[in-house]
């Protein structure tokens, strides 16, 4: 029930979104020695929604057409505007640490929508 309600279906792409971020800054952090590799990031969750890539359609009536797939993907592109050091890692470790910290405030503001979602959802219905 609660999963077809959008706010919760924002909230949930959020983490979604922060999670696949963590996961690339993890791996540019880990690869920051290894000689020709390119630093990596996800589009920002607000292109995302904004450009429809992030999520996918819903069926919400028996007589709309049903989708192809659900769930969200973000793909990780290389990132153009960053210097490379003379073996070609173009990995900067403030840079990632500076990302990994943004991403958390990303997961926790998803977080916190969730609960004072929910909380305003259960006060409505009187509990």
């Amino acid at each position: 029930m609660f999963e077809t309600l959008e706010i919760f279906r924002m909230a949930q792409g959020m983490a979604t979104h922060a999670a696949a971020r963590h996961r690339v800054v993890a791996e540019n952090i880990a690869n920051a020695d290894t000689p020709g590799y390119k630093a990596r990031d996800v589009q920002p969750f607000a292109e995302q929604v904004q450009g429809g890539s992030g999520f996918k359609l819903r069926q919400t009536r028996p007589g709309h057409s049903a989708p192809a797939t659900s769930g969200h993907t973000y793909r990780s592109s290389e990132q153009r505007d960053a210097a490379q050091s003379p073996n070609g890692n173009s990995v900067s470790i403030e840079r990632e640490m500076v990302r990994a910290v943004e991403t958390t405030r990303q997961h926790d503001l998803a977080v916190n929508v969730y609960r004072n979602a929910l909380g305003i959802l259960r006060t409505s219905i009187g509990r």
